[in-house]
């Protein structure tokens, strides 16, 4: 069992740590709707995380692998591959920071937010979770990880919900402290939203650079 938690570890730290849901789930905080819109989209955001890992951990259950301790090539290339693309996202994330003095372009999408209601909330927590690329990659890999080498049913659910505890806790904790103290929240959270706008594409460069090479290296272990 820990070597599947610590496969999806990772994983799981990227998706919480990608600044663009965290701003999104900040702007409807700070919206006229704030607690329909940000409950929708955080019930969205979870079951979105679900739904990617569920899914791809019981496609990959069916892999025609060999016991426990055998070498694993076809687990082995699908994380080397997504790894691969990992990388290149990072790249891509690199390549569009904003020059310096120039202020960053966020989705066109964001600026609806504040006429948002809480099923369209739910619809964009579910899409960023579940079919945005960089969470979706991070999903099949964690995906992969659980079904190809837990041990069991049992391994395979402590690992999912480890998983999606983690990388629901960054839209989780700013959601449920606004419910808790709204009026405190607003100004660490306005801080919180341009701090994240200003480094969106290095913090997401840098985290898709070491969680693709982490990613290859897994891979690569299956081969032996």
């Amino acid at each position: 069992m820990g070597q599947v938690i610590g496969e999806v570890l990772p994983l799981a730290l990227g998706v919480a740590i990608s600044p663009i849901p965290i701003i999104a789930a900040i702007l409807m905080l700070l919206s006229p709707k704030a607690r329909g819109t940000s409950v929708g989209f955080l019930m969205g955001w979870v079951l979105g995380i679900v739904v990617a890992v569920v899914v791809f951990a019981l496609l990959s259950s069916f892999l025609p692998e060999s016991g426990s301790d055998a070498p694993k090539p076809i687990s082995g290339v699908i994380k080397i591959v997504l790894g691969i693309a990992l990388l290149a996202l990072a790249v891509r994330q690199w390549r569009s920071r904003p020059k310096e003095g120039i202020a960053p372009v966020l989705p066109k999408w964001m600026a609806a937010i504040d006429s948002m209601t809480a099923g369209r909330g739910f619809a964009l927590g579910f899409v960023l979770a579940a079919v945005n690329p960089k969470n979706l990659l991070m999903g099949v890999a964690a995906g992969v990880a659980v079904g190809s080498d837990a041990p069991n049913a049992g391994a395979s659910v402590v690992a999912v919900v480890v998983y999606v505890v983690i990388a629901a806790s960054t839209v989780a904790v700013p959601v449920i402290a606004y419910l808790a103290a709204a009026q405190r929240m607003a100004t660490p959270l306005e801080s919180l939203r341009g701090w994240l706008t200003r480094n969106n594409s290095t913090v997401m460069a840098v985290l898709l650079l070491i969680i693709g090479v982490v990613v290859i290296g897994k891979g690569l272990a299956n081969f032996s």
